[in-house]
């Protein structure tokens, strides 16, 4: 007996930790992650970053979780904004005495409220044609925005100043380090509610009428009430992300709910991974860093962004957490070191031709958008002349010998790959 009482609370704490570990090593990285990238840079980049999880995570309730492609989801962003942003000129002038910081709140009611109007006749119809009823109620709400400029204060939307209001515990909101913590804390906040919902049982039929929503209708649930539970959850945590982005710069505009804002949501979920719940988080963090930090070394950042979209929609479907996970029968079977030398032996020269690629890229663009004559242009800290011939030829030779040399690697990373993930073969290769 005191044997058993020894080994069930051992087995409960290990459960514990494995359960509550994840959630405390999140928040410990939100509370230290200012102090490693202090700049006024790096607490935009992560303010931004903090937005664009909650909202692409809302865009993964409706495709990862319920299988509904939408091209219009950033309505409800950008009307958690817009009415974020009324409120907040309401606190100014004092006709509603309330804190700056449950903004995201009305901003998340507002999205429900549009969503449920909007989800009670779209979620009728599913694949195609809800696609394109999201794509049509996302051009009308942003056309709207453009007509009824009392609302949405047409091309120059609507202005606010967060610092205003009741401040608690001394917070006015006015240094972006208070923003970035109040971002922070409903990150973890929405990030642990959608996950729980994700549990739950309307979660878990979501995903069973994204797999098969005959199989649900004959086991007597609702494909249409299932969507539409889904897609007023996915309003809501919009609406929250916008309200957010209301505090954060102060002002919403029609760009905020247009399609352009929804195709970029669209490509933060494919990138990271809509299989995955942690997949749309890491595909809104690389979006970030990719708009923040690669357009201050380029101009056309945007071209590498749909790049890397297309590519992993052709050759990686599960994005890159997919690519991550992949990797999980290797590490189990602790094959992993065996797959470090064919990954460098394909890695270097693949990337070789990438940069080959990406030479080519820049100069094109250089020799189009500058004037005639100007070739000189720096690139990786190099000063040449794109008119020349020689950075022409050298481009074109690491593109060229670069992918050669990679294709005839292939063969043996996928045998090595092969090995190292097939419990059935040992690490020699032979069959057991």
């Amino acid at each position: 007996m005191s044997d058993m009482t020894k080994i069930v609370p051992a087995g409960a704490s290990r459960s514990s930790l494995k359960s509550f570990g994840p959630w405390i090593f999140f928040v410990i990285l939100l509370m230290v992650m200012p102090h490693i990238f202090s700049s006024n840079a790096g607490v935009y980049t992560m303010n931004l970053m903090g937005i664009f999880i909650i909202f692409a995570l809302s865009y993964n309730m409706l495709l990862g979780q319920g299988g509904m492609l939408s091209f219009g989801h950033a309505v409800y962003f950008g009307m958690g904004g817009f009415l974020s942003v009324h409120f907040m000129n309401y606190i100014e002038e004092g006709i509603i005495p309330m804190p700056m910081y449950v903004l995201p709140i009305i901003g998340g009611l507002f999205g429900l409220l549009f969503a449920i109007i909007i989800g009670s006749f779209s979620t009728r119809r599913a694949g195609t044609v809800f696609a394109m009823i999201s794509l049509g109620v996302g051009e009308l709400m942003a056309s709207s925005s453009l007509i009824f400029v009392a609302f949405f204060g047409g091309e120059e939307g609507v202005s606010g100043d967060r610092t205003s209001g009741v401040h608690w515990f001394g917070l006015s909101l006015g240094p972006d380090i208070q923003v970035y913590y109040l971002i922070a804390a409903w990150v973890f906040v929405a990030v642990a509610l959608m996950y729980l919902f994700s549990r739950t049982p309307a979660g878990r039929m979501a995903n069973a009428v994204r797999d098969n929503d005959e199989r649900a209708e004959f086991i007597g649930y609702s494909q249409r009430q299932v969507r539409f539970v889904s897609f007023c959850a996915a309003g809501f945590f919009a609406g929250i992300a916008g309200g957010l982005f209301a505090i954060n710069f102060e002002i919403v505009t029609e760009e905020n709910l247009n399609a352009l804002t929804s195709g970029t949501v669209l490509l933060m979920a494919f990138i990271g991974g809509v299989g995955y719940f942690v997949g749309p988080i890491v595909g809104a963090i690389v979006f970030t860093l990719l708009q923040s930090i690669l357009s201050n070394y380029t101009d056309i950042w945007q071209l590498y962004v749909g790049v890397l979209f297309v590519l992993t929609v052709m050759y990686a479907p599960q994005g890159l957490t997919g690519i991550v996970m992949m990797h999980t029968p290797a590490w189990r079977l602790k094959r992993m070191g065996s797959l470090i030398i064919p990954y460098v032996r394909i890695g270097v020269p693949t990337l070789v031709m990438l940069a080959g690629i990406i030479g080519f890229l820049e100069m094109m663009h250089h020799v189009r958008s500058e004037a005639v004559g100007e070739g000189s242009m720096s690139l990786l800290g190099i000063e040449f002349d794109a008119l020349s011939v020689i950075p022409w030829v050298i481009v074109g030779a690491l593109a060229i010998v670069g992918g050669i040399v990679a294709r005839t690697q292939y063969p043996q990373f996928r045998e090595a790959w092969q090995i190292a993930t097939n419990p059935n073969v040992s690490r020699e290769g032979e069959t057991l």
